[in-house]
């Protein structure tokens, strides 16, 4: 396949990986990647279900230690690592927008009561045979159900800037980003005013299962 070639779409209930490319000091090239079960895939929207208990990798740090427990002046500069790990929280459904530099996922309580909306700025999604790939951007936006909404990471975002992580040209862009999202909030626009907190998955769908060459580097292809 060439990079210009197209990925045929994907069916509700496929199963594809979620992932994202480090940040940090050493340790694999992909370091998050999450199983994740196709809800709808068009020209519009990648919509997907991570669901609870689904087998994951994650970034740790050389010796185990979770990334977050790093003080914050060397959480990106201290050598890391990849550790597989279950996702232990109620599952996240996740909304994307072809060549958008966010995506939107939606977190519940037990019960299925509705917790929030969750803005991730990132680069847009590179789609493969097998998945979507994209690049965190470190800086997030919260939104609660009254609408309301706020930054979150700003310190990481700072930091990720001050090591190198980040020059300020792509800062600015980020940043940028990050307001015209604020302006599809304050406009109550797609997907947040699309009823997504009322979805479902099918009881009938099984976890996806953490394939041996998650970590691949794939062919690169159109979205």
């Amino acid at each position: 396949m060439t990079g210009t070639e197209r990925v045929a779409r994907w069916t509700p209930g496929d199963h594809i990986l979620w992932r994202y490319t480090g940040h940090g000091s050493g340790g694999p090239s992909v370091h998050i990647c999450r199983p994740v079960t196709v809800v709808r895939d068009t020209d519009e929207l990648l919509a997907v279900w991570m669901a609870p208990g689904t087998e994951c990798v994650k970034p740790v740090l050389a010796d185990g230690t979770p990334v977050h427990q790093e003080p914050l002046d060397t959480r990106y500069t201290a050598p890391r690592t990849v550790a597989r790990a279950r996702w232990s929280g109620t599952g996240v459904l996740k909304l994307a927008r072809p060549g958008q530099p966010w995506s939107v996922w939606l977190f519940w309580q037990r019960g299925w009561r509705f917790k929030n909306w969750y803005v991730n700025l990132e680069e847009p999604h590179t789609r493969w045979a097998g998945g979507i790939d994209s690049e965190d951007h470190f800086l997030d936006i919260l939104v609660q159900p009254d609408r309301s909404w706020q930054w979150l990471d700003e310190d990481e975002f700072d930091q990720a800037q001050q090591v190198g992580l980040m020059d300020a040209a792509k800062a600015e862009r980020v940043r940028e980003a990050g307001q015209a999202a604020v302006e599809v909030i304050s406009e109550w626009g797609a997907p947040f005013s699309e009823g997504w907190e009322r979805w479902r998955p099918d009881p009938a769908w099984q976890v996806p299962r953490l394939p041996a060459d998650w970590g691949r580097t794939p062919a690169r292809l159109a979205s």
